[in-house]
C-alpha cells in the first residue's frame, strides 16, 4: 500500500440517531477482520494556515500539510492507515472518512460532537484509525466542523485487490483526481458562519468554484489560476470526480469528448455513457475517458445547478484545461458551448442524468455481491421528512434579517430537521455518552413517521417550526432497515443530497411527488445501486435499503452539510457488546 500526495458547541441541527441491540457473535467478526486485513500504514496530517494566491489575491488559507487540496490516500481493499492528525490551525478541528465504512470502528468516523469532541486548536491531536473492508473506487476525507471543509479535504483512492482488475473495460492507462471545491477571496470563513447564525441564514456564497484548487475564471485573467491536465493520444484516463464544493450540485463536462460513468461512492455502476454529469455534495464519481480527439487543448469545465427559492445562484463557470502533449499550438481551447445549461436552475438537465445512475453493473459478480434485503426480510421502515424550518430568533437587535439581495421577507432563523425534529448539540459527543451510560445527553423517542400532511403541496403551518432535542432510534443488530426520505415543501424546497456514515445503502426507488405505498411496486430490488450519498429530488421522494450490521455510530447527514443554518443530521448507534 502507498500514500500518493497530490502535488502542492454549534446551534442546533435536525438529527436522527438509532441504536442497535446486541447480537452476541462479535468475536468471531472481530477475528475474522483482524486476520484478512493487510498491512496498516501510518501517515501525518498538519492542519496549518498557509499563504495562498488566487485570483491574485494572496491571503491565509486553513489547509492539510500545507496543501489545498489536501494529499491523496491511496489505499488496497482491505487495507488499514492510521493517520495521525496534528491541528497547528487556529480552530477546534474533526475529521471524517467520507463513505469509509469503519466496521466495528466508530471512535474513528470524525463528526465533531458525533462520535469525538474537537480535536483542540494550536498544538491538539487525535490519532484515527481508517478500517477498510470492502470499498473499492474513489471516496474522500474532508473536515467535519463547521466550515473547515471548504478547504479540509482530499482524496481517498482505494484500489482492487493486488492482481485484480477493474471490472470495466477498457481498463485505465491513468488515473488523475479532478476535486470540485469552492474559493472564497478575503473572506474569514469561521466568522462568516459564527454571523450567518446571529442572522438567521446562510453563508454567503463562495466567490468562484474551483477545480483541483484553482478558480479557473476567464473573467479574472490572472497568472496560473487555471489548473492544467496533460493527457497522451489514445489513452484510457481513470477520472475520479469529488465534488467538494460547500453547498451546491455541480454539472461536469470536458469539451469535445464523452466518457463513461463506471462507479459511485466506491461501488460500481452499469456504465453510464454521456457528456455531462450532475453530481451532488458530498459524492464521488468514476469516469472513464478516452483520448481519441484531434490534439489540442480543451476546456473541462463546473457549474452549479440550484433550484432552492431563495438565494441567487452563482452562475459562473469554473474552468481548468485538458491539454495533449503532443499539442504545441497557441489556440484558444476549444469551448464548453452548452454542455453546461446557461440556467443554473435547469432541473430537467440534472434530472436527465440522475435517473440513469439506477443500477449495479456488477449482479452475480462474486467479488461484489448485492445483498438488496427483500420486501419479506425488512424489519425497519421509516419515513424522514426533510424540511426547512423557521425557529424564533435569538437575537433580537438585528430580528435575524437576512443580508439584502437574498430573500427580504425572511425573518427568524432557517432551521434544517428531519420529521421536525432539530438536532441539539450537546457539550460531550453522542458515543461517548452512549458508551458510558450517560444520562441526560439524548433520549430515545426520534418518531419512526412525521404527521401526516400534503408534504410537496401547500403544506400550510404543518412543521413550520420544529421541535428541537437530542433525540435517537433504535433497530437490532443486523435487522433489514428502509428509510423513505421524503422531500417537503416547507420553507425553502430543494434538492437534498442525504449522506449516511458507516454504510452504503441500494437506491431502491425515487420519484416526483409523495411516496405512497404503491410506490414500492416500482421499486429496482434485483441490480440497484450503492451509495452513501444521494440526492431526494425537490419535492420528491428517495427509498434507500440497507443491513444494519455495523455497530457503533452512523450519522445520516441532510447535505450541503456546510450549510450553517440548512445542517441536518441523523445518526444510528449500534449496540453490540465488545470492547470499543
Amino acid at each position: 500500500m502507498e500514500w500518493i500526495s497530490q502535488v502542492p458547541v454549534p446551534h442546533s441541527q435536525g438529527l436522527l440517531l438509532v441504536l442497535v441491540n446486541n447480537i452476541g457473535h462479535h468475536l468471531q467478526q472481530g477475528c475474522l477482520l483482524l486476520c484478512i486485513r493487510a498491512q496498516t500504514v501510518e501517515i501525518r496530517f498538519v492542519v496549518e494556515e498557509v499563504k495562498i494566491t488566487r485570483m491574485c489575491l494572496e491571503q491565509p488559507l486553513l489547509t492539510v500539510n500545507g496543501m489545498f487540496p489536501g494529499p491523496n490516500i491511496t489505499v488496497t481493499r482491505n487495507n488499514t492507515v492510521n493517520v495521525n492528525v496534528l491541528n497547528n490551525g487556529p480552530y477546534p478541528i474533526t475529521i471524517h472518512w467520507h463513505g469509509v465504512k469503519q466496521h466495528r470502528n466508530p471512535w474513528s468516523d470524525g463528526p465533531e460532537y458525533i462520535t469525538q469532541n474537537p480535536i483542540p486548536a494550536n498544538g491538539g491531536s487525535f490519532k484515527y484509525t481508517l478500517v477498510f473492508s470492502d470499498e473499492e473506487g474513489t471516496l474522500w476525507w474532508h473536515a467535519h466542523s463547521d466550515w473547515s471543509r471548504a478547504s479540509v479535504h482530499g482524496a481517498i483512492i482505494v484500489l482492487p485487490f493486488p492482481n485484480k482488475k477493474y471490472p470495466f473495460e477498457p481498463q485505465p492507462h491513468h488515473t488523475q483526481t479532478i476535486i470540485l471545491g469552492s474559493w472564497f477571496n478575503n473572506r474569514t470563513l469561521m466568522e462568516d458562519y459564527q454571523n450567518s447564525v446571529i442572522w438567521g441564514g446562510d453563508v454567503e456564497g463562495a466567490t468562484s468554484f474551483a477545480i483541483n484548487g484553482y478558480p479557473g475564471q476567464l473573467e479574472t485573467p490572472c497568472d496560473d489560476d487555471m489548473y492544467k491536465f496533460v493527457v497522451d493520444s489514445g489513452k484510457n484516463y481513470h477520472l475520479r470526480i469529488i465534488n467538494a464544493v460547500m453547498e451546491e450540485e455541480m454539472f461536469f463536462a470536458i469539451a469535445g469528448h464523452n466518457f463513461t460513468v463506471v462507479g459511485l461512492d466506491g461501488a460500481y455502476l452499469t456504465p453510464i455513457p454521456t457528456n455531462y454529469i450532475m453530481i451532488t455534495p458530498g459524492q464521488t464519481m468514476d469516469i472513464l475517458l478516452t483520448t481519441n480527439q484531434t490534439p489540442r487543448s480543451y476546456y473541462m469545465g463546473g457549474k452549479a445547478f440550484v433550484d432552492s427559492l431563495f438565494g441567487r445562484p452563482m452562475n459562473s463557470t469554473t474552468r481548468a484545461i485538458l491539454q495533449y502533449r503532443e499539442y504545441t499550438g497557441t489556440e484558444d481551447p476549444v469551448d464548453l458551448g452548452d454542455l453546461l445549461p446557461a440556467d443554473p436552475k435547469n432541473a430537467s438537465y440534472a434530472k436527465a442524468f440522475t435517473e440513469r445512475v439506477r443500477t449495479s453493473g456488477l449482479t452475480g459478480h462474486d467479488d461484489y455481491p448485492i445483498t438488496v434485503p427483500t420486501d419479506s426480510e425488512i424489519n425497519k421502515t421509516f419515513t424522514i421528512t426533510i424540511s426547512v424550518n423557521t425557529l424564533p430568533c435569538k437575537y433580537p437587535s438585528n430580528n435575524c434579517t437576512a443580508p439584502q439581495n437574498y430573500n427580504e421577507t425572511w425573518t427568524g432563523m432557517h432551521a434544517a430537521s428531519l420529521n421536525n425534529q432539530r438536532f441539539v448539540t450537546q457539550n460531550v459527543n453522542i458515543l461517548q455518552a452512549y458508551r458510558c451510560n450517560m444520562e441526560d445527553v439524548y433520549t430515545e423517542d426520534f418518531p419512526d413517521r412525521p404527521e401526516e400532511f400534503n408534504y410537496t403541496g401547500a403544506t400550510g403551518d404543518f412543521e413550520e417550526v420544529p421541535t428541537e432535542g437530542t433525540k435517537v432510534m433504535t433497530v437490532n443488530y443486523g435487522e433489514a432497515v428502509e428509510i423513505v426520505f421524503q422531500g417537503t415543501n416547507v420553507g425553502n424546497a430543494e434538492n437534498h443530497p442525504m449522506h449516511i456514515h458507516g454504510y452504503n445503502f441500494y437506491l431502491v426507488g425515487s420519484d416526483d411527488g409523495n411516496f405512497n405505498d404503491s410506490s414500492r411496486g416500482f421499486f429496482n430490488l434485483t441490480s440497484p445501486a450503492e451509495a452513501n450519498t444521494f440526492g431526494v429530488p425537490k419535492n420528491g421522494w428517495l427509498a434507500v435499503r440497507f443491513w444494519a450490521k455495523n455497530p457503533g455510530t452512523s450519522v445520516v447527514s441532510t447535505l450541503p452539510f456546510g450549510k450553517a443554518c440548512y445542517l441536518g443530521y441523523g445518526r444510528s448507534t449500534h449496540r453490540e457488546e465488545y470492547n470499543y
